[in-house]
């Protein structure tokens, strides 16, 4: 880790999903159920079909929703209340992991392709209630998703983060090219790494990583 890369930084922008939680406790796994039955229902197509439209979708817009919006007129709000109506009950707090971002200096927000109710009710079953500035869902850009540029000028703006002088973390490779290009610092959270000029670092453990920073920081002169 270069203590450089992260020095004289203002902001921190944090994916929720499979970011601010490990991947194997799979929140996502039960998401993506409900996605396939509201298209199933929505569109009345089979299981199969909505499964692969549920994933096309997501390649091609960002997420599944934005498919939905944009090629069959499909409100928002009763897709969202319905697709993160899941149990939280896997999640377990993470003190550390609140000391290290309570650490950073500078803002801290939380910008997700979910929505903000659905962040707020993981952030409390993390504990990591109250240490972030901001909680952004999709609909706080106009349910414009990443990694669309516009959700994350959106985002930024609204939360007060200066992209040259902050740094993102999140477990999407696609979800950085974007604001590297706007002059973040980027922080792939992974189980395995990915090359690419747009990921300036990796790791498989944010608390880990978080922990490391801070020593470093507190080792300086």
């Amino acid at each position: 880790m270069m203590p450089k890369d992260f020095s004289n930084l203002s902001g921190w922008v944090f994916d929720l999903d499979n970011t601010l939680y490990p991947p194997e406790i799979r929140l996502f796994d039960q998401i993506e159920v409900r996605m396939t039955a509201f298209v199933m229902e929505t569109l009345g197509v089979a299981e199969p079909e909505a499964n692969r439209l549920r994933k096309s979708y997501w390649a091609e817009f960002g997420t599944t929703l934005a498919g939905l919006m944009a090629l069959h007129g499909v409100e928002p709000g009763p897709y969202m209340t319905r697709v993160h109506d899941i149990s939280l009950d896997q999640i377990r707090p993470d003190p550390d992991l609140r000391a290290g971002i309570a650490a950073l200096p500078g803002r801290k927000i939380v910008h997700t392709n979910g929505s903000a109710p659905y962040a707020e009710r993981v952030l409390a079953a993390r504990g990591l209630d109250g240490v972030f500035d901001a909680v952004f869902g999709v609909e706080h850009a106009g349910y414009i998703p990443k990694p669309r540029r516009e959700a994350f000028e959106t985002v930024a703006a609204l939360g007060g983060i200066v992209p040259g002088e902050a740094a993102i973390f999140e477990d999407d490779a696609r979800n950085l090219a974007e604001p590297c290009a706007m002059g973040m610092r980027t922080v792939h959270v992974a189980p395995v790494r990915e090359d690419a000029v747009h990921i300036h670092h990796h790791t498989d453990d944010l608390t880990a990583f978080l922990g490391r920073l801070c020593r470093i920081w507190s080792a300086l002169p």
